[in-house]
């Protein structure tokens, strides 16, 4: 039942003189009551529905309800949130989720649960802000829910990048068409909890949202705790409000406005949020709002009780405070209902919470009890055909004997059942076949839209080759980043530049040199040094329909934003089962210079953090533009690394630069030989064409790779077909060692199968784990150059032919 039903409900209840209500305020006030109970209700039983082992989790906003009804009346159709996971109250008031999809996710239902189809724990909203067919639903007229995540803070940087969106709508004129345009009219709600403003990713969004001017309101909900930990050693004043107030807006106009209220103040709470909001909607200055003295009723989740850390008296303070109590007796002292009108309505709000929870239960344990049927009566014939097999009658009776089954108890007791046939040679295709198709149905649940599945997919994006003739120049590297930029930012006027040195310099190394001078400031500009708020603006931009290329100046400094990469961009499709995307290209620079931290090539941390990203690893700039019109094209992230001393060699420029594409997990077969297979990227591959011309000299030919992207990773299995002719591989980049080689062999020995193929084992090399010493000397001893490519290639012939070739230093 949505909001209009809750209403319905209200209406049915006749609390005043067994009429229907008819002051507009009054029943506005009650409904906002009849919300806030409901949800308790709710919280109370996810409590109980863990405890008896029909959930494995909850988390709930007990507590919280009456600043969240108060926060609903001032959000607006077009509006987005970024939230906590304690704003369910909010999601009932808006009418945007039910309570019986709420239990349906707390169940884990893949099916009944529309904001992660099963695959977030309670309370993790978020609403379609696509269709199924990757196409933009109308977010100007929807009330619009970005994908909640577990991480503190997380969320934070997401909310400014969607704040930042509204003021580029307003401000850039080539926006005017843009189909998701509402003038700049939507605000981005924020809410987080007291404790995780301790993180420093929020006070770098609330220093970006105050230099960038954006229209955020921040959202505090403050119970005194995080977890156990109360404010004191939280934070300085113990208050977040206090401790902001250098922040406060001055004569300039620079700066929040900051607002503080009490969790019980009914009306104080909706007359604060209709001021707060309507400034901030108008004026594009951010808002604080500190919502203090709220209670935690049931604990901070089911994983334990809070009255281990509570004093009595604090426990006695929040029952004293609790703020649907409050609500009541402001309710009744200002004669709107009586005391008994208001029992009467939540005893009817812990109906019709059950009722809700029962429904959702029902669903769940109907489809579960059905499959289980098809597959005791398949299992059944196998028995009576196999004179009642003691091993099958001992895994369905366990699987029968679990109280609350979920379809992977089915289907182990079923896999089990068949190895044991399996191994006896007993045949059972029907179980078989059963099987299959229910372990490829629940790949699809709970494994799909990692990447984007649609017709937008980069895989889909058509391969167009370079074309060269002899008019075609000889640039430097950055020249032909530079013009390739300046054709994108011409075509594709949803397209944004910025990070550090990005905007008047032309970043660091050119790329972007004189693009602000042409396509302004608004377009094309400079941030500070804030890796994290970086990222969660590219995130949230992507959310609404905007392009950003969002430059972090070196490889060595993504670990900054490395969080919202992996926590928030990279999940977002998957956790969202395909309802929401961003595709955001996040642009930086590594591999070989000087010194420990301009030299870095941490591709395994990357490789084992951004699944749902696309890493590109070009090996000079023309494949990087290549890569980037493909990307452009496409509704997936990535993540481009430019090889650092890349930029000032000479390449030469195609002919149709901005046409041409470089397809996503298509290596390419640089160099063709018999001996050996070295496959690599980026300013490696540099280094192995040095010293393929010295193994020339010794009568050695190599097959050399460029893989091109690491992830996705040679779709076409080169690789396989380089090493059936070679018989031998030798795996190489500049990340430590297991890293980036050890993934490029798994790949190619598991996924390829290309052990059959191998005359010697397969080799890596990689850098040394000290880390690049500075200068000359210590780039040679910690990173794989030709020499070491040469004597590593010369090692592994050895084993085959030891007089010819003999190992080297």
């Amino acid at each position: 039942m949505n909001t209009m039903g809750m209403v319905e409900e209200l209406k049915n209840l006749e609390i005043v003189n067994d009429k229907e209500i008819e002051n507009p305020y009054v029943k506005e006030v009650l409904k906002d009551f009849w919300i806030c109970c409901v949800s308790r209700e709710a919280s109370l039983l996810v409590r109980r529905e863990v405890l008896s082992g029909k959930a494995k989790f909850g988390i709930s906003g007990d507590g919280k309800e009456v600043a969240q009804v108060a926060m609903a009346r001032a959000f607006r159709k077009g509006d987005f949130r970024s939230g906590y996971y304690r704003d369910q109250t909010f999601m009932f008031a808006l009418g945007v989720a039910t309570l019986e999809e709420y239990f349906a996710q707390v169940f884990g239902d893949c099916e009944q649960d529309p904001f992660s189809s099963g695959r977030q724990m309670a309370s993790h909203f978020g609403s379609a802000f696509i269709d199924s067919e990757g196409n933009w639903e109308d977010l100007p007229n929807k009330y619009n829910i970005s994908s909640d995540i577990s991480c503190t803070a997380g969320q934070v940087n997401r909310g400014l990048g969607l704040a930042l969106a509204s003021k580029k709508f307003r401000d850039v004129k080539e926006l005017a068409d843009h189909p998701l345009n509402d003038g700049g009219n939507a605000v981005s709600f924020l809410t987080i909890g007291d404790g995780s403003t301790s993180e420093g990713a929020f006070w770098e969004m609330v220093n970006a949202a105050a230099v960038m001017k954006v229209p955020l309101a921040i959202n505090v909900w403050d119970d005194g705790y995080a977890i156990s930990v109360p404010l004191k050693y939280q934070t300085v004043k113990e208050s977040i409000s206090k401790a902001l107030e250098g922040f406060l807006l001055d004569e300039n106009n620079d700066g929040i406005r900051i607002y503080t209220a009490k969790a019980w103040d009914y009306p104080g709470l909706v007359d604060l949020y209709q001021r707060a909001i309507s400034k901030v909607r108008f004026e594009y200055i951010p808002a604080l709002i500190h919502v203090q003295g709220m209670t935690q009723p049931l604990g901070h989740s089911t994983s334990g009780s809070h009255e281990r850390y509570k004093s009595a008296e604090r426990l006695q303070w929040e029952k004293d405070h609790d703020c649907i109590e409050q609500f009541a007796k402001w309710i009744v002292s200002n004669d709107l209902a009586s005391k008994e009108e208001l029992d009467e309505m939540r005893k009817k709000a812990a109906v019709y919470a059950k009722n809700a929870k029962n429904a959702a239960w029902d669903k769940f344990v109907a489809r579960i009890n059905a499959k289980k049927e098809e597959f005791t009566t398949i299992v059944r014939k196998v028995y009576r055909a196999n004179n009642n097999m003691p091993s099958i009658k001992r895994h369905y009776d366990k699987l029968d004997n679990t109280q609350y089954p979920r379809m992977s108890d089915i289907i182990s007791a079923g896999r089990k059942i068949s190895h044991g046939l399996t191994l006896k040679s007993i045949e059972h295709a029907e179980l078989k076949a059963w099987l299959k198709e229910e372990l490829d149905k629940l790949d699809t649940i709970v494994c799909s839209n990692l990447y984007s599945e649609t017709k937008n997919s980069p895989l889909n994006v058509v391969e167009v080759k370079p074309e060269y003739s002899e008019d075609s120049p000889l640039l430097n590297g950055y020249e032909i980043l530079n013009r390739f930029f300046d054709y994108a930012f011409d075509k594709y006027n949803n397209l944004f530049g910025f990070g550090e040195d990005i905007g008047k310099l032309g970043d660091v190394n050119q790329g972007f040199a004189k693009l602000q001078e042409k396509y302004g400031e608004d377009r094309i500009f400079d941030t500070g040094i804030r890796e994290w708020t970086i990222v969660g603006q590219a995130t949230g931009m992507g959310m609404r329909g905007l392009r950003a290329i969002a430059e972090i100046q070196y490889l060595d400094y993504v670990v900054y934003g490395l969080a919202p990469l992996s926590d928030d961009l990279s999940s977002l499709r998957y956790r969202t089962n395909g309802k929401q995307f961003s595709n955001p290209i996040i642009r930086t620079r590594g591999h070989r210079l000087e010194g420990i931290w301009h030299a870095g090539s941490p591709i395994a941390m990357l490789l084992n953090s951004l699944k749902g990203t696309h890493v590109c690893v070009p090996r000079d700039m023309t494949q990087a533009s290549g890569m980037y019109n493909t990307l452009l094209q496409s509704d997936d992230p990535a993540l481009v690394i430019e090889v650092l001393n890349g930029y000032r060699k000479k390449e030469r420029l195609p002919d149709n630069l901005g046409d041409y594409t470089v397809p996503l997990g298509q290596a390419e077969l640089l160099n063709q030989g018999d001996d050996i297979t070295i496959v690599t990227y980026g300013a490696c591959v540099w280094e192995a064409m040095e010293a393929i011309e010295e193994l020339k000299e010794y009568g050695v030919s190599v097959d050399l790779i460029d893989v091109q992207t690491l992830m996705p990773f040679d779709l076409g299995h080169l690789i396989k077909s380089s090493v059936v002719k070679t018989n031998r591989v030798l795996f190489m980049d500049e990340d430590f060692e297991g890293g980036g080689t050890a993934y490029m062999m798994q790949k190619a020995i598991e996924n390829q199968k290309i052990f059959d193929y191998l005359e010697i084992p397969a080799a890596t090399l990689s850098s040394r784990d000290n880390r690049t010493a500075y200068g000359d000397d210590g780039d040679y001893m910690t990173k794989p150059g030709p020499d070491d490519i040469v004597a590593k290639v010369f090692e592994m012939l050895h084993q085959v032919n030891p007089k010819k070739y003999p190992a080297f230093i």
